[in-house]
């Protein structure tokens, strides 16, 4: 076994590990930049009140200025701009409805409310995009043995659907998680950090990335973001249950952005 990864990754060596460590480290740090901005400006503005200025049309203003310096700064692209544009009308659409259906709520006030949901939240649906944008260019991600197109898509459209249908018909999520094993069962992703080149399943990539938004839903509730039911009155960690709903959602969101990618290539062939 040891031969195998030896002769696929290079030779092996504690050095050489640690190089490679620090290189994914600082290419993961880079591309949370958005949400390190979130979750610094929930922890202020817990602690710090601006006159005049409610904290949730305080946090939609450190979210505005964030984005446009990333821009300004180069961090992020016009493009990865665009997808997390829609990232932000997607969420929005969906924070919406599940305020309405009283899944969770923002009890504080402010002016930029609509429906009983503060812009800013979309921002947190948008830095989900921002990050897998920022990994794919910064890591180089490739993947292996991707399934089809159209079954890929369906299969987002039917989760993205449960979201809102389940509050009425049979909720599907664990039918469709079934559903994405099949699809991406043999689908590998592989990535580039301090000039070695490292593969990954699929599957084990978006429960990783769904335990880690998991461990920051805890932190945002914690630090007041929103509140589920059960929060109303002291705070209590997210219930294990939440680690499903994100994982499809991940898996929402990296389908959207792989298709995107796609249409752009398809695009720039063309134009050829």
């Amino acid at each position: 076994m040891l031969k195998s990864l030896t002769g696929r990754f290079g030779a092996w060596s504690p050095a050489a590990s640690l190089r490679t460590l620090l290189a994914f480290g600082w290419s993961q740090a880079l591309s949370c930049a958005f949400p390190i901005v979130i979750f610094a400006s929930l922890g202020m503005t817990k602690l710090v009140h601006v006159p005049g200025l409610s904290r949730y049309d305080l946090l939609l203003v450190i979210c505005l200025a964030a984005q446009a310096a990333m821009i300004w700064t180069r961090l992020e692209t016009w493009d990865e701009l665009k997808v997390i544009t829609l990232f932000h009308l997607i969420g929005l659409a969906l924070e919406l409805f599940k305020v309405y259906m009283g899944s969770w709520s923002y009890p504080g006030e402010a002016w930029s409310k609509l429906g009983g949901v503060p812009l800013y939240s979309g921002f947190m649906y948008a830095s989900v995009a921002s990050y897998i944008c920022q990994a794919w260019r910064r890591l180089g991600l490739q993947f292996h043995r991707w399934p089809n197109s159209y079954a890929a898509a369906g299969t987002a459209l039917l989760i993205y659907a449960n979201f809102f249908t389940h509050h009425w018909l049979p909720d599907l999520r664990w039918w469709l998680t079934a559903l994405l094993a099949l699809l991406f069962w043999r689908t590998t992703v592989s990535y580039t950090a301090g000039g070695r080149t490292m593969r990954m399943p699929m599957l084990l990539s978006f429960a990783l990335i769904a335990l880690f938004i998991w461990i920051a839903e805890n932190i945002s509730t914690f630090l007041g973001a929103w509140r589920y039911p059960d929060q109303e009155l002291d705070w209590t960690m997210v219930h294990w249950s939440k680690l499903s709903s994100w994982f499809l959602l991940v898996v929402i969101s990296i389908l959207i952005v792989a298709q995107l990618k796609r249409i752009k290539a398809q695009g720039n062939e063309s134009q050829a």
